[in-house]
């Protein structure tokens, strides 16, 4: 993991095309503004794990049911 330290407006690039700018430090917490093109996505990383859970779940699912499917066919 690479460790970097940033004041106030100051930013970290990402590759070409991606900025993480440091907006404003409160107490424990600090804002973030990223630049990036459109076509990538940006997730809080609880946000995107449920989504990655949901994702999972959701092709088990699917898998399931087509098991079902297969053998009702037989």
């Amino acid at each position: 993991m690479l460790v970097l330290s940033r004041k106030r407006n100051e930013a970290i690039q990402v590759g070409e095309d991606i900025e993480i700018t440091v907006l404003a430090i409160e107490g424990d917490q600090i804002k973030l503004g990223i630049s990036a093109p459109k076509s990538i996505d940006i997730y809080r990383k609880e946000i995107y794990v449920d989504i990655q859970q949901q994702n999972n779940e959701a092709a088990n699912v699917s898998l399931d049911l087509l098991e079902l499917l297969k053998d009702s066919n037989k």
